[in-house]
C-alpha cells in the first residue's frame, strides 16, 4: 500500500479545510453580539509533511507497515482538522485557516492563534507572534504507546508528543474544555506567558526569538567549535574559553528537550531563566569545569565570541539559521517578549495558569 500525497489531493483538502473569514450568526441574530466576535488564525501542520521521500510518485519506502502508518498519520491530522473546524463553527468567531509555511510576515489582527499540528507547529507560529497575542496548540496526532510498543522491533512509531499543545481532539469536544475554550474567547481564562530568547549578532537583533533554544556550533557537527563566553550573572564575569562541539542555551520550555537529553534538568515552565551548557567540552581546567553547565537569570546576557572560522545559529532547530564566522560576537538574553500559551495542566503548577 503506497502513499500518495499528490498536489492535487492537497488541492482538494483545501477546498474542504481552507475557509477564510468564515461568519457564524446566532442563534437571536443580536447585531451587538456579532460586532463583539472574536478574530481566530487557524495554523496548520501541512498534509505533506510526513517523512516519505518520493521518486517519480513512488515512495522509497518498501515496508508496507511503514507505509500505512505514515498513511494513517496524514488521515488521522486531516480529521483532526475537520473537526476543530466543526467546533468552530458553532462558535461566534470569524476564521481564518492557513498552512504554517504559509507564513511569511507577523501575525496581527487576530485575538487567537489555534495551532494544528504538534509542537513544531506551534514553534512555526511563534516566530512570528509577539506578546499580544495568545496561542492555543492543538496536538492533532498524539502518540499512541501501544502502537509504539506493537511495532518497536519493525521501526519508530512515535507520533506527535506535542508537550506544549493544551489539547487534542479527545478533549477539545469535551464539555469540560468547551468551556474553557468559550472562557478562552471571552477573555475569562489566562494565558501564561513564557519567556523566549533573544539573539544579538555584532550588537544587531535578530527578528526570530527561540521559543526552545539556540544552538551555536560549526555547520558540521564533526567539527571543533572554538569560542569564548562570558555570563555577566557571574559575579567575577570571567571569560571561559572553550574548545568544544558548540554551546546550547535553553528557555525553560525548551529544557526538557535536547538539553533535557544531553545532561541537563527539567525547568519550571513558567522559569524566566535559561539553562545553558557547553556540548563536549575538550579538557576543560579545573577551574571552569563548573561553568561547563549553568543558569542564566532573568535581564541578564550571555555574550559569546566566536573563534572558528565558520559557523551557524541554530534557532528552535535548524529551520532558522544564521551563519557567523570569525570574530563575530553574539549576545543572548531573555529580553524577548514572552509568548502568550495556554498551556496543558500537566506542565502547570499546581494552583493552575498565572498571569506574570
Amino acid at each position: 500500500m503506497r502513499l500518495k500525497l499528490l498536489r492535487s489531493e492537497v488541492a482538494k483538502m483545501l477546498s474542504t479545510v481552507k475557509l477564510t473569514g468564515v461568519r457564524m450568526v446566532s442563534s437571536h441574530g443580536d447585531p451587538a453580539s456579532m460586532a463583539s466576535k472574536r478574530r481566530l488564525l487557524l495554523l496548520l501542520k501541512p498534509f505533506d509533511a510526513y517523512p516519505l521521500h518520493h521518486s517519480h510518485g513512488f515512495s522509497k519506502i518498501a515496508n508496507p507497515k511503514i507505509l500505512r502508518h505514515i498513511d494513517d498519520r496524514v488521515e488521522v491530522h486531516k480529521h483532526a482538522v475537520k473537526f476543530c473546524q466543526d467546533i468552530l463553527h458553532r462558535k461566534m468567531v470569524d476564521w481564518e485557516t492557513l498552512f504554517y509555511n504559509e507564513l511569511s510576515r507577523p501575525i496581527k489582527d487576530v485575538d487567537l492563534v489555534i495551532t494544528i499540528g504538534g509542537d513544531g507547529t506551534l514553534l512555526q507560529a511563534s516566530h512570528f507572534m509577539d506578546d499580544t497575542i495568545p496561542v492555543l496548540g492543538v496536538n492533532s496526532d498524539p502518540t499512541k504507546i501501544e502502537e509504539v510498543e506493537q511495532f518497536k522491533d519493525e521501526f519508530d512509531a512515535s507520533r506527535s508528543a506535542g508537550y506544549l499543545c493544551a489539547a487534542t481532539v479527545k478533549n477539545f469536544e469535551r464539555v469540560q474544555f468547551r468551556h474553557v475554550l468559550d472562557g478562552i474567547l471571552d477573555e475569562c481564562t489566562a494565558a501564561s506567558e513564557i519567556s523566549r530568547i533573544s539573539v544579538k549578532l555584532n550588537s544587531q537583533l535578530l527578528p526570530t526569538h527561540a521559543l526552545n533554544d539556540v544552538l551555536i556550533a560549526h555547520p558540521c557537527p564533526a567539527s571543533l567549535s572554538r569560542f569564548s563566553f562570558r555570563n555577566n550573572d557571574q559575579p567575577d564575569g570571567s571569560l571561559i574559553n572553550c574548545r568544544s562541539s558548540g554551546l546550547r542555551v535553553s528557555t525553560a520550555a525548551g529544557s526538557t528537550a535536547a538539553m533535557l537529553s544531553a545532561g541537563g534538568f527539567a525547568m519550571h515552565i513558567l522559569s524566566k531563566d535559561v539553562q545553558y551548557m557547553v556540548r563536549e567540552p575538550m579538557q576543560p581546567t579545573p577551574a571552569n569545569l563548573s561553568s561547563m553547565h549553568g543558569l542564566l537569570k532573568s535581564n541578564h546576557t550571555m555574550e559569546i565570541h566566536w573563534s572558528t572560522k565558520e559557523g551557524a545559529i541554530f534557532i528552535d532547530g535548524c529551520k532558522i539559521t544564521q551563519p557567523i564566522k570569525l570574530g563575530d560576537f553574539i549576545a543572548l538574553s531573555t529580553q524577548a517578549p514572552t509568548l502568550k500559551i495556554f498551556l496543558p495542566p500537566n506542565v502547570l503548577p499546581v494552583k493552575g495558569p498565572a498571569k506574570l
